[in-house]
């Protein structure tokens, strides 16, 4: 079998089997190096010379945490859950439940957008906002798979076409450096600005799937029992600071500035310090503290760092094999020269890794080095080839078990025990997301 095939099967495997994804892509990369004819050696210094690879990106995701955890010191996003809370539970008592639904769906899916690039907390928000809306859910008998379907194209769809916050490490950091890397041997060049213009295409397909989710699928009332909620532990970490109008201030000015420098240099943690650094001068905390800041950001991050890390080092023990080569020969055999069936089957392909991993991001750096060979091979245009590396990645992560998108709005979801993970928030987001994405996805890379 081919080494590379070998190696992501025993990869998703094992993280089917809720293995470590850290565990699972280190012995993946151990086993598709052995069988590619590599000695153990030579397999582990390929993998160390690929971690160095996902240093920036693990970089940037502690640079995140920090600044996240800096803004929700100045007391801005609890001071948001408020009045959203105080707000929908004045507008409950108006009879016109229908408008009410929506305004609370609309300002949930907001936040969800805002938590990706303006005020980039990614999950973090979810344990302060929702859990204290499920009172007013209930009495709206308000579906909470439609919150969930929300919630997940919120944390997932930005990333995917705006460049900032996460969007900046999803499609400069991973997306692009990624496709030039493994384009660069074969006269393939793309620019910052081609990604999210080729990206539009997918996300729109996405925002489709929500609008059937919210006006179709779930627009119906479900009852729900009123239950004491269940604090989560999240709620009981960290005492919400109270907002002050000198936090509110540089909170303000700091989001400006991290997002008009990632905007100019493409750099989330060039855009993450200087916010830090102006939440500091504003005395939000003291630059001594500024240790335990980054402490308390890495903690919430270290894992997708580490996974980042790992991914790079599975490509770089996949291109060292040579066994991505005989991959790309062996696709022409099977599909000839119908574009069309090669598109369709490296989407199929992208969907069932990230769905074991749980992750986009760590998705790239795996499927970058076979599928830019083949796309190039099979004429594919470069806007085309973004097209298809990038909804290859990301298609799974809204539906996956163990992703953060699904994992987070239950967190919230499921404080009183009414709300499944599977059948509420995986199922429902899978079938919204991941099939126009395929359908979108395949017809962009077939026209441009």
């Amino acid at each position: 079998m081919n080494a590379v095939i070998l190696a992501v099967l025993v990869m998703v495997v094992l993280s089917l089997l809720r293995v470590s994804v850290v565990f699972a892509l280190v012995l993946g990369a151990l086993v598709g190096g052995l069988v590619g004819g590599l000695t153990l050696d030579q397999t582990l210094e390929a993998f160390n010379n690929g971690v160095g690879g996902g240093a920036q990106v693990a970089l940037a995701y502690a640079t995140l945490g920090a600044f996240a955890v800096a803004i929700s010191r100045s007391g801005l996003p609890d001071m948001l859950a408020n009045r959203l809370i105080t707000m929908l539970g004045k507008e409950t008592t108006i009879k016109h439940q229908a408008r009410v639904k929506m305004l609370l769906l609309t300002a949930v899916l907001l936040v969800a957008i805002s938590s990706q690039n303006a005020i980039p907390v990614h999950i973090a928000f979810i344990p302060v906002l929702i859990p204290p809306l499920l009172t007013v859910m209930n009495r709206l008998q308000l579906d909470r798979r439609a919150v969930a379907c929300a919630l997940t194209f919120g944390l997932t769809a930005p990333y995917m076409l705006l460049p900032v916050g996460f969007g900046a490490i999803f499609l400069n950091d991973i997306l692009l450096a990624n496709l030039n890397s493994a384009g660069a041997p074969l006269g393939l060049e793309i620019t910052r600005a081609m990604v999210p213009m080729a990206m539009a295409i997918p996300v729109g397909g996405m925002a489709i799937g929500l609008l059937v989710a919210l006006f179709f699928s779930y627009r119906g009332g479900r009852e729900y029992s009123s239950k004491d909620l269940a604090m989560s532990n999240a709620q009981h970490v960290n005492t919400p600071a109270k907002p002050h109008k000198l936090g509110l201030i540089m909170s303000g000015v700091a989001i400006v500035a991290a997002l008009g420098l990632q905007l100019y240099s493409g750099s989330m943690i060039l855009g993450g310090l200087v916010g830090i650094g102006l939440l500091s001068i504003g005395g939000i905390f003291k630059w001594r503290e500024a240790d335990d800041l980054f402490t308390s950001g890495m903690r919430m991050m270290a894992l997708i760092g580490f996974i980042m890390i790992s991914a790079a080092g599975f490509a770089e023990v996949m291109k060292s094999t040579g066994d991505i080569d005989a991959l790309v020969a062996g696709a022409f055999e099977i599909f000839g020269d119908n574009r069309g069936v090669a598109a369709l089957v490296m989407l199929l392909v992208g969907l069932f890794i990230t769905l074991g991993i749980g992750s986009s991001f760590s998705t790239i750096p795996i499927i970058a080095a076979i599928f830019v060979p083949l796309a190039v091979q099979f004429g594919f245009s470069p806007l085309a080839t973004v097209v298809l590396v990038g909804t290859a990645a990301a298609l799974g992560d809204a539906g996956s078990p163990a992703s953060d998108s699904t994992l987070g709005p239950t967190a919230g979801l499921n404080v009183d025990g009414q709300h499944d993970h599977i059948w509420d928030s995986v199922v429902p987001t899978f079938l919204h997301y991941n099939l126009p994405l395929i359908v979108f996805g395949w017809l962009a890379a077939m026209t441009l």
